[in-house]
């Protein structure tokens, strides 16, 4: 191993391109040394679903020969969640319904990512058909949080933070319909983006972004600093022609005085939900650095907070449950206990009627519109990822300030903005008693990705990514 490739599979990935672009590093020793790491610490994490080292080593050669025009990722390691198509990789949703399934056909996002030079080293792992915060299946088992293998690193895109933050891979493809690329941000250190929907093309992922999750529903990017975030959001954004929901807005460059122009909300919990004592002095530490960096800051919550949450609950739950019946039907015997789960908390409800179903599509259209009026002093929000840091593999509640705080209500602080349909960057800025991550989000109006970018990285230039242990150990 050269000097240059010693420790670099924990540097950011713009420090990797540029080593490779220097000639000081080649793309087979960068990918040899993500291997290294993946064979030294996947057994214990359990990140990947779909990995072969000799495909990766193969391909790294091939692209160390190549003599042609090469694009701004080249050579990069990344991954990709199991549930967006790359074409060659298992992606089965962590379902035993969907075991063996590999798509012909890349998703877009990943077609995009191969054209920039992306190196993908696989696919990871996720929950059964990605309804919950903690990533277990039948198909691979649990993954585990590299900051403490007890806890969970997430979900719906945890095998994603786990690699990341363990320095397996430089960054990756995650996605996000109720906080499934910002929890498991938050919950292993590192920074991600729920991007606007359709900003980044969701073609292609699985299930479909169709009906409300085509407003709930993005692809996002994972990494360990803001920057290669904002890195992977420019390079695989624009406008999918063949996706109805793909906006054609181009990219903007945003100053910092541009940013510093934005009055910033922030809030430290929704009045109805405590969170940890950890969680509100990371708040305040991120908004004291905003204020150091010359930002306005401000306390301010929009009143809509709890009806964004309801409204999240009968889209995402509800209709969600609704969207995978015909798929499981007579095969329950074959589901995940997490998915089961799932299904039992859906079922607590009523099935929604097509009239209440149309009622609750009108009333989201009405409080978007009135959280959007509220956000025109406060195009900003600063606020908790969610009210816990990682929680252990099965624990489903909480004592926080004296109170019982249930499973769905420690991470209701991500589900608001994607009932908004709202960008929110997540970046990693506090510890807990027990030494695991803290992040804090930071959200904008819809469309206004650059701007939760920019601003968020003010804050990791204050704070950032650390290593867990056994990263470095």
């Amino acid at each position: 191993m050269t000097e240059s490739a010693s420790g670099i599979h924990l540097a950011p990935a713009k420090a990797q391109l540029e080593l490779l672009r220097s000639g000081r590093l080649s793309v087979t020793e960068l990918a040899e040394a993500h291997l290294r790491q993946i064979e030294r610490l996947n057994p214990a994490l359990n990140a990947f679903a779909d990995f072969d080292a000799e495909r990766v080593r193969a391909e790294a050669q091939r692209m160390d020969a190549w003599t042609g025009v090469r694009g701004p990722l080249y050579g990069l390691p990344v991954t990709v969640k199991s549930s967006i198509a790359a074409a060659g990789f298992r992606c089965e949703i962590g379902s035993l319904l969907h075991r063996g399934d590999m798509p012909r056909k890349d998703a877009v996002v990943v077609t995009r990512l191969r054209a920039a030079g992306a190196l993908i080293l696989g696919t990871t792992n996720c929950p059964e058909f990605l309804m919950a915060y903690e990533t277990a299946n039948r198909l691979y088992g649990r993954t585990c949080n590299p900051w403490d293998l007890e806890r969970t690193p997430g979900g719906s895109s945890g095998g994603e933070s786990a690699a990341i933050a363990a320095g397996l891979t430089a960054a990756g493809l995650g996605s996000d319909s109720g906080g499934s690329v910002r929890v498991p941000a938050h919950f292993t250190g590192i920074c991600s983006l729920k991007p606007t929907p359709g900003r980044i093309p969701g073609q292609g992922h699985l299930p479909p972004c169709i009906g409300p999750f085509s407003i709930l529903g993005a692809i996002g990017p994972l990494a360990r600093t803001m920057g290669d975030v904002a890195l992977l959001f420019r390079t695989l954004s624009g406008q999918d022609p063949g996706d109805p929901a793909s906006p054609p807005l181009p990219l903007r460059e945003t100053s910092l005085d541009e940013l510093r122009a934005h009055p910033i909300g922030c809030f430290e919990d929704d009045g109805l939900v405590p969170v940890t004592r950890e969680t509100r002095a990371a708040v305040e530490s991120a908004a004291q650095a905003l204020r150091e960096a010359g930002f306005r800051v401000e306390p301010f919550r929009p009143s809509t907070l709890e009806a964004l949450r309801r409204l999240w609950w009968k889209f995402f739950v509800q209709c969600g449950a609704m969207f995978y019946e015909p798929a499981i039907r007579g095969k329950r015997e074959q589901l995940s206990p997490i998915f089961q789960e799932f299904l039992g908390i859906a079922e607590s409800a009523q099935p929604l009627t097509a009239a209440q179903l149309l009622d609750a599509w009108a009333e989201l259209d009405l409080v978007r519109l009135r959280t959007l009026a509220e956000m025109q002093n406060y195009p900003v929000l600063l606020c908790p990822v969610a009210g816990i840091p990682a929680f252990r593999h099965g624990e489903r509640s909480w004592t926080i300030e004296g109170r019982t705080v249930e499973y769905l209500d420690a991470v209701r602080h991500t589900q608001w903005f994607n009932a908004l349909a709202a960008p929110a960057a997540v970046v990693p800025v506090g510890k807990s008693a027990a030494g695991l991550p803290i992040g804090v989000q930071i959200a904008a109006m819809p469309f206004a990705d650059e701007t939760a970018l920019g601003v968020a990285a003010v804050l990791d230039e204050a704070f950032g990514y650390n290593p867990p242990p056994m990263a470095t150990a």
